[in-house]
């Protein structure tokens, strides 16, 4: 078969198919020229999803006749200026967005510059049909309609409306994040989905476009690296999503869904939260334009940095030194389902006479014919009491209160001088435990405590191996071990900030957490799942009853130990209820 050179439509097509995938596709190259343009308005109107309509208008700096004319032609493109591809600076720049688009479907641009007529021209399926005047105010209009109309195998592959429209809405969403300094609009099938004004405020718009919850519940990030700057909002991390779709990362402005950052992000987050979870960000990072290249992907959603481990290590930095400056900060307040559980039940009558109950015989008065409840009397519940008479500490300097009492001998009840706080004894010291590892490692070795009596501990030979391959890695831990024929390992020592842990317990919960490490990854590099594994079983167990000065020394170590507020597997440590939750719950408002 014969070389052959393929027809303009052709190659238009599949130029198409590399850049217009689905409406958010065309949509999302659309709102970009607006961007690049200059606007500080932009409004976008859906039909169908963005199938049968889109429209895009802006009030940027519009074109010529010529300039509109020229847009259409493929590479053609206003913002490389100087032919430097490494030091691309706007959102679009391979010039092949609008060509591509009016190839599948009919496009109308309108546009008219500052202090010029307007002008209008439509392409059908790449043919252009009619242009002339246009009356509109300075800036550019693009509709596009019938997207894939005439490519039955391309359409027929789209989803649902709902799904096409939720796919444009994110792409909007990104977008108005990425530039706060510009209003969006969004409507559709007539209906205003999405409305923000410009804001200079970067957590404000976050907040407005995200969850209005995240600004109570995140810390701010700000962190400069050598010539790398990385900003942004992330969520605590008890603040989670059950999905990825609520992590937003920018690079250079430019929305982008990296791996490399999605990774980092990850580690940055590692054992402080479920691992089914994702965290709640918006993260912006700003670098010189030639230590990336975005342009590796068509439709410039991925990006490939220079230095890739310094960016790594940049995010996982200024991640954890914002959280770890947020303290023993969580998601205070109990979540709307738990706090709907509480319900006012009626009280019977109690009185001391025997410590059986037994019903009372109901007066025949006819004054209570219309309140005939059965009356119950026994001996009231016998509980362990405690003085505990401190008052509140001030929320400023403890706001985790004093102890007041225990309950089911595992939660801690504490008064707090703005409410009352309730705390998971046992995930509480987990996350203590482990922060201490942290600090002894950082000093150099974990202290070990040796066994009076070494404990042989029985696992299946690949087990015993991985242990015994890393075996001077957990002495640096505080864990000894010594293989004791082919499937038994003998423990001599175990970290002593874990106290009487349980040995057998321990070597087996790390046997099977080194099972799931690439070789390659020493001990040091998963310090946080090792030092986690060892944390759970050195900490105080719920069913264990605290003493009232016990209490209140947890509640302050808490208040100086970072992440506190969640334990190694990500559950919260500690809720709280505010007096106005506790008025609520009574009816007092």
């Amino acid at each position: 078969m014969s070389i052959r050179r393929l027809p303009e439509h052709l190659v238009n097509r599949i130029a198409a198919g590399e850049v217009v995938e689905r409406p958010a596709s065309a949509l999302k190259e659309l709102v970009e020229n607006a961007i690049d343009a200059g606007a500080s308005r932009i409004a976008v109107e859906l039909s169908a999803g963005g199938v049968e309509r889109i429209a895009v208008a802006d009030d940027g700096c519009g074109m010529a006749p010529a300039e509109i004319a020229l847009a259409l032609e493929r590479h053609a493109t206003s913002k490389l200026p100087h032919e430097d591809i490494d030091r691309v600076e706007t959102l679009g720049f391979r010039g092949e967005a609008l060509p591509s688009i009016a190839s599948v479907a009919r496009v109308t641009i309108e546009s008219r510059p500052m202090g010029a007529e307007g002008w209008s021209r439509v392409v059908d399926n790449g043919a252009v049909v009619r242009e002339g005047p246009a009356a509109l105010p300075p800036g550019t209009r693009v509709v596009v309609e019938g997207l894939f109309a005439r490519v039955p195998a391309r359409r027929k592959f789209l989803r649902s409306t709902r799904a096409e429209y939720a796919a444009c809405l994110d792409v909007v969403r990104r977008l108005a994040l990425a530039r706060p300094e510009i209003a969006f609009a969004v409507e559709h099938d007539g209906r205003r989905s999405l409305s923000v004004p410009a804001q200079h405020d970067r957590p404000e718009r976050v907040a407005a476009l995200t969850d209005r919850a995240l600004a109570d519940n995140a810390v701010a990030i700000d962190f400069v690296r050598d010539e790398v700057v990385l900003g942004g909002v992330a969520g605590l991390p008890t603040f989670h999503r059950g999905v990825a779709d609520h992590q937003y990362l920018f690079v250079n402005g430019r929305p982008v869904k990296d791996r490399l950052l999605l990774g980092a992000l990850r580690g940055a987050y590692a054992e402080m939260m479920p691992r089914d979870r994702h965290a709640v960000v918006a993260l912006f990072l700003d670098l010189p334009a030639d230590l990336v290249d975005v342009n590796v992907h068509p439709a410039k959603t991925e990006v490939r940095f220079r230095d890739p481990v310094m960016i790594r290590g940049t995010i996982v930095s200024g991640l954890r030194r914002a959280l770890d400056a947020a303290g023993h900060r969580a998601v205070q307040r109990p979540s709307d389902d738990a706090l709907a559980m509480w319900r006012p039940e009626p009280v019977a009558t109690v009185t001391m006479q025997d410590s059986q109950p037994r019903l009372l015989e109901q007066p025949s008065s006819a004054n209570y014919l219309n309140d005939y409840r059965p009356t119950f009397i026994s001996a009231p519940p016998q509980a362990r009491a405690e003085p505990a008479w401190a008052p509140p500490p001030q929320t400023a300097e403890h706001p985790l209160g004093v102890a007041r009492g225990q309950v089911s001998k595992t939660y801690i009840v504490a008064e707090a001088a703005d409410g009352l706080v309730l705390v998971d004894q046992h995930a509480a010291h987990e996350r203590l435990v482990l922060e201490r590892m942290r600090r002894a490692l950082a000093g150099g070795t974990v202290a070990s405590q040796a066994l009076l009596l070494p404990e042989v501990v029985e696992l299946e030979e690949p087990a015993c191996d991985r242990l015994e391959a890393r075996g001077d890695e957990l002495a640096e831990l505080g864990l000894e071990l010594e293989r004791f024929g082919p499937r038994a390992m003998l423990v001599r020592a175990t970290p002593a900030l874990l106290g009487s842990a349980d040995p057998s317990g321990l070597v087996t919960d790390l046997a099977d957490e080194l099972a799931a490490f690439d070789e390659a990854l020493s001990l040091r590099e998963r310090i946080d799942a090792v030092a986690g594994t060892m944390a759970c079983h050195g900490s105080v167990r719920a069913g264990r009853v605290l003493s009232v000065a016990e209490m209140n020394a947890l509640l302050r170590e808490m208040e100086a130990t970072p992440h506190s507020g969640q334990c190694n597997h990500g559950r919260p440590t500690w809720v709280k209820l505010a007096h106005g939750d506790i008025e609520k719950l009574f009816g007092r408002r």
